[in-house]
């Protein structure tokens, strides 16, 4: 399938120039001509080229290990397929580069003044060799040295530049390291005052060593609590069976224990004994009023003072009952001092449980706090390292910077300088050819800018693809072409004259193309009858006539009764092609001015013309009435068949008209007449008039001017006295 449509395309090309040679040649040698001569005039030009080489990497760097990012040649677009020699290509016929060129070698125009920019970029050609990273540079010049000095001197500008781009973007990239790095010392020094005051305030050495510690001494305090707490327990339960033994509790057998070791306290109790035993001895003897009772009574009053205040003094001011006695036995003293010592130990322990537990609280505050502490310690630390990392990093490619931005670090090199050209680029057989090509070049532009302009029908399939309407017929042109190797153009064909060729030859293939139009006509009415038919076209001299006539003639051959009715009353000319007179007609019986049984001429067997009559002042309003569509009625009654010959849709809206009142309309074109103007505006009438339009007639066709086409005409077999034959209803396209 696009195998056909290309070789359509081909061929249509080919008929155009066929059309179209003989003014595409009249260009072609002028344009020739001259661009040889243009170009024979012209001073040789000289080509002069050289090389650059391209590196992935710089040796440099990849040696020293110091900025091998610099100078990489690689290309910033994500395309895997761009080159990033283009880019250098580009870089070399930039502005400055071609300016410094320009101004170290001094060029000048051919009017004595500085070379412009654009004109050097048109002598200059900067390509990379396929396969490889080399551009080639050529420059092309009248004179071999200046082209040759100016390809060198672009090269070494264009390394100069590429070395100072290198270098500036490295002199850059250093005083932005020369800025950062103080920045990021700050940064370091504030983070590093941060963790040290963090352990400073936390009094924080190892917190990991210090967490194992904390652990070891947390389980030897527990373990010495809970020594401790046993032997408190025994020390209590050991007390508590010595104060039930003695009847006192731990405060009194201290005190007493105090009382008796004390000598004072005991030489007054003895006193105070002895008192108390003479006081008995003297009562016996002397009454209480007696003065030695008296005496002896206050005596002992004095000495239990005495004795109170030495037992006060002794015990602390401890109150001891007036009862009390305060010699004890050897047994209860012992029992007394143990219980005091027991009581002793005991406090003892509960001292040092109370700072066991303590310290067993203090280090397990500790230990709930180590894990907060350590996040913290390690957030700090991650700061501090982030900050050092940064600074070292900093310091690191500051001292890169500055080390690469005393290298080479260019990515090019010249491999090829360029020589002096011994021979110009420019010979006779690129002449011809330039020439001869700009002289095709012109030569087809103009071809297709006629047939641009041209705006006629000029085949059988634009007929086709234009109205869009079923190819009923093709007729060829009565005339014989004209003998050529190339194909007459649309404006060549010769006016179309009106003949009978179905009556006066009847075995030519023109006389076969009517009677086929005739059965394709049955085959698409099979379903119902076509008894009136008119025939119309979209301009004049498309043979619409000529048409009407001879398918009248070769549907009467059918022994069929047909009237042709020349419905042009505004150039008739049924009556010139039957040789009729036209006094009296078509006209004159609509008006009631005559009769049709005088006005009706037979011509021939079953053939009957009616004439147009004289031409009224307003063919319109004499069609378009009642009395027409009664006279069209009565010709539908009386005959077979009904043509009607009516003037063109572009002359007058006559056939719109007689078209309501018929069973179809035959619509003929012819190409090379009818343009697309025309044709357009014909269409777009019968579709919205609404016509029933049967197909359309090809008329006047040349054989040969039908390029890629189904349609031939070839029948020696059968017209041995013509050279063409007839069309097939196939090629046709009729639909049944």
């Amino acid at each position: 399938m696009m195998e056909n449509q290309e070789s359509s395309s081909l061929n249509k090309y080919w008929y155009i120039i066929q059309r179209r040679w003989m003014p595409g040649l009249g260009i072609f040698f002028p344009i020739f001509l001259i661009s040889l001569v243009s170009s024979s005039l012209k001073k040789p030009s000289y080509q002069a080229d050289g090389k650059l080489q391209f590196q992935r990497t710089n040796t440099i760097s990849t040696l020293t290990g110091v900025g091998t990012e610099v100078g990489k040649l690689e290309s910033v677009a994500q395309d895997n397929k761009t080159n990033p020699l283009n880019t250098e290509a580009e870089v070399i016929r930039s502005f400055p580069i071609i300016q410094k060129t320009i101004a170290r070698l001094n060029l000048k125009d051919s009017k004595g003044g500085v070379l412009k920019t654009r004109e050097f970029i048109k002598r200059l050609t900067v390509k990379d060799v396929k396969g490889t990273d080399v551009l080639q540079v050529s420059y092309n010049d009248i004179n071999p040295e200046a082209s040759a000095d100016v390809v060198n001197t672009l090269m070494t500008a264009y390394l100069e530049h590429n070395i100072a781009y290198h270098r500036s973007a490295i002199a850059s990239a250093r005083k932005f390291l020369e800025k950062q790095a103080p920045s990021a010392e700050l940064v370091v020094r504030k983070a590093e005052a941060a963790f040290r005051e963090f352990k400073e305030k936390n009094k924080i050495v190892s917190l990991q060593e210090e967490a194992t510690k904390s652990v070891e001494i947390l389980n030897q305090l527990q373990a010495q609590i809970g020594d401790i707490k046993s032997k408190i327990a025994d020390m209590s339960a050991q007390s508590q069976s010595m104060r039930s033994r003695l009847g006192m509790s731990s405060e009194q057998a201290l005190t007493m224990t105090t009382l008796s070791q004390s000598d004072g306290v005991q030489e007054l109790t003895k006193q105070l004994q002895q008192l108390d035993l003479e006081l008995v001895t003297k009562r016996e003897v002397f009454l209480d009023s007696h003065p030695e009772i008296i005496k002896l009574e206050s005596k002992v009053n004095g000495l239990k003072n005495l004795l109170k205040n030495q037992v006060g003094q002794v015990s602390g001011n401890e109150q001891i009952k007036g009862n009390t006695n305060l010699q004890i036995g050897e047994l209860k003293q012992q029992l007394s001092g143990e219980l005091v010592r027991l009581e002793s130990q005991r406090l003892g322990l509960a001292s040092q449980l109370a700072t066991l537990s303590g310290l067993e609280t203090t280090y397990r505050q500790r230990l709930n706090n180590l894990p907060r502490l350590e996040q913290q310690q390690r957030e700090l630390e991650r700061k501090v390292q982030a900050s050092q990392l940064t600074y070292s990093l900093l310091l690191q490619k500051l001292q890169e910077s500055r080390i690469a931005e005393n290298q080479n670090l260019g990515n090019a090199q010249i491999i090829s300088q360029a020589e002096t050209p011994d021979e110009p680029i420019s010979s006779p057989t690129v002449n011809y050819l330039s020439a001869g090509l700009l002289g095709l070049l012109a030569s087809m532009a103009t071809m297709y800018l006629l047939e641009s302009r041209d705006k006629y029908i000029k085949t059988i399939d634009e007929a086709k693809e234009f109205m869009e309407l079923t190819l009923l017929g093709v007729i060829p042109s009565f005339s014989k072409p004209k003998s050529s190797i190339f194909l007459r153009s649309n404006d060549d064909i010769e006016p179309f004259h009106p003949r009978i060729v179905v009556r006066d030859n009847p075995r030519s293939p023109s006389s076969e193309a009517f009677r086929m139009l005739r059965a394709n006509l049955k085959y698409i009415s099979a379903d119902k009858e076509l008894k009136v038919i008119v025939v119309t076209s979209s301009v004049p001299q498309e043979g619409k006539s000529t048409v009407a006539a001879n398918l009248a003639m070769a549907i009467a051959q059918m022994e069929r009764r047909v009237l042709l009715v020349d419905g042009d009353l505004h150039r008739p000319v049924q009556h010139q092609i039957w040789d009729l007179p036209n006094n009296e007609g078509l006209s004159n019986a609509i008006v009631g001015q005559s009769d049709l049984r005088n006005a009706i001429a037979q011509v021939m067997d079953n053939l009957y013309v009616l004439p147009s009559g004289l031409v009224p002042p307003s063919p319109a309003s004499l069609l378009d009435s009642k009395r027409m569509a009664t006279l069209i009625d009565s010709f539908r009654d009386n005959f077979d068949c009904v043509i009607l010959d009516t003037p063109s849709l572009s002359v007058g809206a006559d056939a719109a008209s007689l078209g309501q009142m018929a069973d179809g309309v035959l619509f003929v074109i012819r190409p090379g007449v009818a343009d697309i103007v025309n044709a357009g505006f014909a269409k777009d009438l019968l579709e919205k008039s609404g016509q029933n339009v049967l197909g359309q007639v090809v008329n006047g066709i040349i054989p040969k001017n039908e390029p890629y086409s189904n349609f031939y005409f070839n029948s020696e077999e059968y017209y041995p006295q013509d050279s063409v034959g007839r069309v097939s209803v196939e090629d046709l396209g009729v639909r049944n």
